[in-house]
């Protein structure tokens, strides 16, 4: 009966792991969301993409009204220096007093910014967004389920190799191990069925609203399309090779 002390700490482990993992996933999809709710062009960036997808399509929009020119050596100029929203002026303000900058430091700087942030955390109030804290807890419980399991093996392994146990004594312990590494491998399983296909950004309520946003790639005719487009894939969706080469400079 060596082997009971060593399957009490696999049903420990096993327990407390799935335990904080299932917590975790609670406190993220756990807000209640307005089912009316309509994206706005920037929500549904932060949603996809997070803070940098929210500059891109500021930096793309200005461009798009020739308020900016974004050029294919990578720089950033300004033309209209009155931004139209907190973003805008977040943007202008991140290329500074020459009114023309890099663009790689320029997306960082306005991803930063109160503005977006601010967008952030209305869209954590209204249950649309995961919480900074959840993304990283969510990903801490996987790991830590992941260490549970391999610890049970571990356990398992150990108990069936201790001396003076018969066969069938042997087979009970391997069920018995079973039992916890069941509910790791299960609690596993469910946690890459649930939370995988949801983005990073985008709690479950998010990525709803997201499916529900019209698919338009490459109309670059319409401007809302465009954008829209823009919004949910990100840079990839720009069709002009001078634009998407103007991103790709890293300066």
């Amino acid at each position: 009966m060596f082997w009971v002390p060593l399957l009490l700490l696999a049903w420990s482990a096993a327990g407390a792991a799935c335990a904080s993992l299932c917590l975790a996933a609670v406190r993220t999809a756990g807000a209640d969301t307005d089912p009316a709710h309509e994206l706005t062009l920037y929500e549904a960036a932060f949603l996809s993409g997070g803070p940098v997808r929210v500059a891109d399509l500021a930096l793309l929009s200005m461009a798009r009204q020739r308020r900016l020119l974004l050029a294919h050596t990578g720089w950033a100029t300004v033309v209209d220096p009155h931004g139209r929203d907190d973003i805008e002026r977040s943007v202008i303000g991140a290329i500074g007093p020459r009114g023309q900058s890099p663009i790689a430091p320029v997306r960082a700087a306005a991803a930063t910014t109160d503005a977006v942030r601010g967008l952030a955390d209305r869209l954590v109030r209204a249950g649309l967004a995961v919480p900074a804290g959840a993304r990283t807890t969510v990903a801490a419980g996987v790991r830590q389920v992941r260490a549970a399991a391999t610890a049970v093996v571990v356990l398992g392994v150990t108990a069936l190799l201790l001396p003076g146990e018969p066969g069938l004594e042997r087979y009970l312990i391997a069920c018995w191990f079973a039992l916890p590494l069941v509910l790791s491998l299960g609690c596993l399983a469910l946690a890459r069925i649930e939370a995988h296909p949801c983005s990073r950004w985008a709690s479950p309520a998010g990525q709803r609203l997201l499916a529900a946003l019209p698919r338009h790639r490459g109309d670059h005719t319409d401007d809302r399309a465009y954008l829209t487009a823009v919004a949910v894939h990100g840079v990839r969706a720009v069709g002009e090779p001078e634009l998407r080469a103007a991103f790709d400079r890293r300066h």
